[in-house]
């Protein structure tokens, strides 16, 4: 029996494949599993046509992504913030307050997608990781500034 695959099956292929499996198997596993749908050709069609849709919408999110790493590519944030005498500051720099800045500058920009190895607690230069998925990445330049 052809079934469509609703949910990656291990061992048996990935979400939208079109695979050939036992009527047991089917009937008694990946239906009442809902793992599966049966392949009738009305199904097939509109499969096809859902993959062609979202495979255009993710190639224009990609798209979007690439003109955004270009835009942030080199972009310098200013954060002012209190420090002692030896540049250490009153609290930290987190990608939260990367963001509420980014913001400001009108680049929109998750705080998730923003990457630091630690928060950042000494005035100076830093340099930050932006990382939007498919290896898009753009690096950025914190100034850490005293208040």
């Amino acid at each position: 029996m052809k079934v469509i695959l609703q949910k990656d099956v291990k061992n048996l292929g990935k979400v939208g494949d079109l695979v050939n499996v036992s009527n047991g198997f089917a009937r008694n596993f990946l239906f009442p599993r809902r793992m599966a749908t049966e392949a009738t050709e009305k199904r097939v069609k509109e499969f096809a046509h859902l993959k062609a849709v979202a495979e255009v919408k993710k190639k224009k999110a990609v798209a979007e992504r690439q003109e955004l790493v270009k835009k942030l590519q080199g972009v310098n944030i200013v954060i002012k913030a209190t420090a002692g005498e030896t540049d250490k500051l009153f609290g930290a720099v987190t990608n939260n307050d990367i963001s509420n800045e980014l913001e400001a500058q009108g680049h929109s920009i998750d705080r998730r997608d923003i990457h630091l190895e630690e928060p950042i607690r000494m005035l100076g230069q830093h340099k930050v990781t932006v990382k939007l998925g498919e290896g898009l990445e753009a690096e950025l330049s914190v100034s850490v500034e005293r208040a």
